[in-house]
This record gives structure tokens, C-alpha cells and sequence, in this order.
């Protein structure tokens, strides 16, 4: 009987020096705590394009989605966020291959920054602590193609269509300028490294982690014809 007695207090007192240890490590500053996505940037960008050598390939990893359902409801871990186009075609987590929680994506047709996506960029990397953050377009976009239209005939679009006319010229300004033969790819490059450069000037919150070297701005374009993500120099 004292031998039983003994066993339980042995128990009773590795139980609370397990919850005792599980509140002290939540009382531990999230700034100072290992986070899963506590990597850097380079490391992120790098399990970005392994993901979308295997979704090239069509050998993407094999996902239960069930699998981690309960932790993620308490708390996500992005590993980059993404400032993607509305284009069903473009989706994010199949073409980089990522499970659940593991990227904060923003998407806009014509993939440009406003303040609403910005506010939201800035959520991404201050408070989830994402090392990266990529502005991805895509070949064929129609955003793209619709500004250089428009700069062709100047016919207004119906609806609030020519808002997003507004906001994505800037970007390609230069490209209808030069007036390249391959006017297209060159203007949506053009507008996927000029939102890359406003991210990075982003005061306070994205610029000031850039300059710490705490995340990294890439700019890079989906080609829809091969699935590949080529990166922007």
C-alpha cells in the first residue's frame, strides 16, 4: 500500500512539474522563443524552390490535412508571405508545394500594393514573423494586359475595373515608356519589381526589418506554361 502510495506521489509531481514547465515556457516573450519559422530568409526562399521543383515535376509531398489541425488553431507559423495575383491559376501552396499555415498570402489582380495589402504584409512579418516576403506575377497576366489596352485606346472599363487600372499602371509605366518588342513579359516584370522595391521602402515595419537583415524581398514570376518560378535579379 505505501509502495502504491509512493508511485502516485511520484506521478502526481511529475504531472505538475510538466504543467508548471508548460506555463513557464508561455510566459517566455514570443521574441525570445524558438519559433517554428525562426529561420532565415535565404533558408525560407530555399524550401519555397525545392517546393516548386517537386510541383514541376508533379512529386509533391503526399499532405493530411488533418494532421496538426489542432495546433494550428492556436496559432500559425508562416515561413514567407506572399503578395500573389488574384489569377485562379496562381495558387500559392500547390506551386511551392507548402502544407497549411506555412504561407500568409495576399492576392490582388496585378499583384500591387495598396494599404490594405501592406497593413496586412506588415501583420505578416511583425506579429506571425515571416523571414519573407515575395511579390509573385505571372506570365499572361490580365491586369498587365489590360493597362497596356488601355494605354492603346484609352476606353474606360465598367465598374470599379478602372481602379485597379490606376493602381497597377505606375508599376508598368516605365515598360510602355521603352516600348519593348515583348512589351507584355517586359511590363509584368517591370510591376513585379516595382512593388518589390515599395515593400522594401516600407517604413516603418517592412523597411526596418529589411535593414536588420531580419527578412528579405524577392520578386519573381510564375510561368504558367512550364509551373516554374523564376526568380527576379
Amino acid at each position: 500500500m505505501a509502495e502504491a502510495q509512493s508511485g502516485w506521489n511520484l506521478n502526481r509531481r511529475r504531472l505538475l512539474q510538466g504543467a508548471l514547465a508548460a506555463t513557464a515556457l508561455a510566459a517566455v516573450p514570443r521574441a525570445i522563443r524558438a519559433m517554428p519559422n525562426s529561420i532565415a530568409p535565404s533558408a525560407a526562399l530555399q524550401r519555397l524552390m525545392d517546393g516548386n521543383a517537386r510541383y514541376m515535376r508533379d512529386q509533391i509531398d503526399l499532405k493530411d490535412f488533418t494532421a496538426g489541425r489542432a495546433a494550428r488553431a492556436l496559432a500559425q507559423y508562416p515561413i514567407a508571405a506572399i503578395l500573389g495575383c488574384a489569377d485562379a491559376r496562381v495558387a500559392p501552396e500547390f506551386i511551392f508545394d507548402r502544407d497549411p499555415g506555412e504561407l500568409f498570402v495576399c492576392r490582388v489582380a496585378g499583384n500591387y500594393m495598396n494599404v490594405d495589402i501592406l497593413a496586412s504584409l506588415e501583420y505578416g512579418v511583425a506579429v506571425l514573423g515571416a523571414p519573407l516576403v515575395m511579390v509573385l506575377g505571372h506570365t499572361n497576366c490580365g491586369a498587365v494586359k489590360a493597362v497596356l489596352q488601355y494605354e492603346k485606346d484609352r476606353k474606360p472599363l465598367p465598374g470599379h475595373l478602372q481602379m485597379m487600372l490606376d493602381a497597377v499602371s505606375p508599376g508598368v509605366a516605365e515598360a510602355i515608356r521603352q516600348g519593348p518588342a515583348d512589351q507584355l513579359n517586359h511590363a509584368i516584370e517591370a510591376n513585379v519589381r516595382y512593388n518589390a522595391q515599395r515593400l522594401r521602402q516600407a517604413h516603418p515595419v517592412i523597411a526596418k526589418a529589411v535593414e536588420e537583415k531580419r527578412v528579405e524581398v524577392v520578386s519573381a514570376i510564375y510561368e504558367l506554361a512550364t509551373g516554374q518560378v523564376r526568380l527576379l535579379q
